[in-house]
Order: structure tokens, then sequence, then C-alpha cells
């Protein structure tokens, strides 16, 4: 990476000079180039002296670059609004779910002279928070053309395509606007949550970088992010995202259980030697039964009990396969042989069988037969949760609830916060997982 020139904030933080949409730029750019800390030092001795306009207006403004949203509100609402300052301050009520006073900011920016496209674009976006998804693209559409260059315009009509379901389309726009501004943070974090949705990590997990490369860092880009480097194993970053998203909001219980879930998983013992000869065993259990020459009878009888694989042969007993029609000794014994040859034998694997389900279909009601062949995906989890079922080779919430939570806790980067998730999402629906 090109090391970012450094920015002196010193004096645009705590001189005496004007405050403006000059030094907000300053300050960004040094924020973008890794200089957080000083930013941050100067910022609370800024606060610490506040007393004129110009330093209350500035205090505000710099806290809602650090993402400090409360303290923005609070020191902006103390002193005379300028374009900027007025701006800013709609961002932090917006930021806080307050649309209702950030659209009043914002049209007080407006009207104070701030870029009035951008305010618009801002005012049509609370609107579309709030659930007007309508009149929020009817106020986009009626804006001057010059909006449609913003990549914030192609940012708002992407959040409207994604809010009707309209996946592609989104990320159309959401696209438009990274190529307008490659550093819109929000377009970043919209456009890696749909990659992720669709399974394509690895583009995902560039945008969460590219969106976290310079400060404010986002909650819930830490998270996502955490998240896919810990299915991939990647430990140590996964933690350092946990940690910052702890950092910055140090009440959610979330973020603390998913570092409590990583330092679990990085403490385990990987043995790549065992790694790899369990994957060359998976590979030798795959095998058709058809690759082998076996007599007609061997083969027949097979074909019967509805075994298809080595895998299978595994999961049965001698007594099961001489209990099948035809199937005496001597097809015993070329089984066996085949089976020692690829250094396995019956039985091995019985406790991989697939377990019996807790219902009857007939024993169901039309609703109860419904709600236990609906999919996982009806359940609305995380994606940490969905990969983790997926990996189980669960489809079905009736598949689901035949586990244990010791069975689920037993895969790959399934931990306490997913079970607990998955047993509140079963408990909405009045079912548990066996055992439970």
């Amino acid at each position: 990476m090109i090391a970012m020139e450094q920015v002196s904030v010193r004096e645009p933080i705590l001189g005496s000079g004007d405050f403006g949409i000059e030094q907000v730029r300053l300050i960004e750019k040094a924020l973008a180039s890794g200089q957080a800390s000083e930013v941050r030092q100067h910022w609370q001795e800024l606060a610490d002296r506040a007393s004129s306009p110009r330093d209350i207006q500035a205090a505000g403004i710099i806290a809602q670059l650090l993402a400090h949203h409360q303290d923005a509100i609070r020191l902006l609402e103390s002193t005379k609004f300028s374009g900027v300052s007025a701006y800013f301050c709609g961002l932090a009520y917006s930021s806080q779910e307050n649309y209702q006073e950030a659209q009043k900011k914002f049209s007080e920016a407006k009207k104070a002279g701030f870029d009035p496209i951008l305010c618009d674009l801002r005012v049509a976006g609370c609107v579309r928070l709030e659930g007007n998804t309508d009149e929020a693209e009817k106020m986009l559409r009626s804006l001057p053309r010059e909006a449609a260059t913003r990549a914030e315009y192609s940012y708002q009509m992407g959040c409207i395509m994604a809010d009707r379901g309209d996946t592609y389309g989104a990320l159309e726009y959401f696209e438009r606007a990274v190529d307008m501004d490659n550093g819109h943070s929000r377009a970043l974090f919209s456009l890696a949550q749909l990659n992720n949705q669709l399974g394509n990590d690895e583009d995902a997990i560039r945008l969460y970088e590219q969106m976290l490369s310079k400060p404010p860092f986002y909650f819930g880009a830490l998270i996502n992010l955490g998240l896919l480097y810990e299915d991939r194993e990647m430990y140590g970053p996964a933690a350092f995202c946990f940690q910052r998203a702890l950092e910055s909001n140090p009440a959610s219980e979330r973020a603390r259980l998913y570092l409590k879930d990583i330092e679990s998983s990085a403490e385990m013992f990987f043995d790549e030697d065992a790694a790899r000869r369990d994957k060359q065993l998976e590979q030798i259990l795959q095998i058709p039964i058809t690759d082998f020459e076996l007599s007609a009878r061997s083969r027949n009888c097979l074909e019967r009990a509805g075994i298809e694989k080595l895998e299978d042969l595994t999961k049965m007993t001698e007594e099961q396969l001489l209990a099948g029609k035809n199937f005496g000794e001597t097809s015993l014994k070329e089984i066996k042989e085949i089976l020692e040859m690829h250094g396995l034998k019956l039985g091995q694997n019985l406790h991989r069988k697939q377990p019996e389900p807790l219902y009857r279909p007939e024993e169901l009601s039309p609703e109860e037969r419904a709600l236990h062949e609906s999919t996982v995906s009806d359940l609305d989890l995380s994606v940490r949760a969905r990969k983790c079922l997926s990996r189980l080779g669960i489809s079905t919430i009736g598949e689901l609830v035949s586990r244990s939570a010791d069975e689920l806790l037993s895969v790959r980067n399934f931990g306490v916060t997913s079970l607990n998730e998955i047993r509140e999402k079963l408990s909405e629906r009045n079912i548990t997982l066996r055992g439970d």
C-alpha cells in the first residue's frame, strides 16, 4: 500500500481561524491517512476548552466525524447553526435514527447555503428510512439533473431498490455510487452486505476492508467482516474486528460473545496432517460402489439396500447386511475385502447416520407439517448461522429440530452465539431443538 500524506491537524482543530468545510475536508483527509488518534486527542482538548461558537461548532462537527453522534448533537445544538454545522447535526440525528430532526437540520443547512442538492438527497434518505419508499423515490426523481451525477443519488436509489426486493437493481446502483466515490462508506457497506448474502465472500471482504480502511469504524461492518474472517479461520483479523466493535460500542453483548467465541476457536489445536487425512478419507468414502468389480449377487443386494457408496457401507453392521435377501457370507467377505483395501471397515461410521426425525408427518397437523417442511431461510438467521447449518446439510426446519445443541456446536465456527440465535428463532415458533 502507498503511504498517504500526513496532514497537520492541530491548527485546523485548535486554531482561532474560521472552521468550515475546508477544515472539515482536511480532518477527513487526516482520518483517511490513519491519524485518528491524533485527531481524537486534539478534539478532546478542544471539547474540554470549548466556549466560543467557533470552538463549539468545530468540536461538534469533529465529534460526528469520529462517530460520537450524541456528543455531536449536544455540542451543535448549543450554538448557532451555520450551513455546515446544521448539515453535520443532521447526520448525527440520522445516525441516531431520529429522522424527523435530521430532516429539519438538512433543510436548515440548505437555507444557510450548504450544498442544496446534497441536503435534498439526505432529506429523501430520511423519508425512505421512515418507511415512505414511494415518496422518497418521487423526491429523488424530482431533483435537478445534476443530482444524478452524485454518488449519494445512486446510493439512495440503490436503497429503494433493496427495500423493494430488487437485489440486482440495488447492486447496480450501489456499484455506480462506489464508482463515483470509492470512499462512500454507506454504499460500500450495502454492496458488501448484498455480496455476502449472495455468497460472494471474497467481494464482500474486499468491500468491507475498503470501507474500514479509514475511520470512523462502523459497528455493523466490523461485525460482518469479523464473521467472514472467522469463517475462513483467520482468527487474528477476526478478533481485531470484534475488539474494535467493542471499543465503539462497549455495551454490545453480541460483539462480546463473538470475541469470546473467536478466542475459544483460536485456542483450538489444529493438526494440519490430521486435516489432510480427514480430507483424503472423505474422498474415499464418496467412491461409488459401481467403481468396484463385484459379483452380480453382491451388487444386486447392495442396490436393494440403497447402498451407493463406501460411506453407506461404513454405516452398516455385518448383521444388517446378512439380514438382506440372498446376501450371504461370500458376499460379506467380498465387501469386507474392498473396505479393508481402503482402510475402512463395516460399522465404523454408525455414529454418522442422519438422526431420525422427531415426528411422523401423519402425526402432525397441516400447520405443523408446513412449519417442519419450511426452509431454514424462513428463520431469517445471520450469515454465520446459515453457513453452519449448510455444512450440516440442514435445509428444513424439521431437519434442524431433529438435531441437538451438542451436534450443532460440533460444527466449525458454530458458537454459543449462533446456538442462542437459533433457539430464539425456534422459540418464536413454539418449537425446540432435540433435547432442549
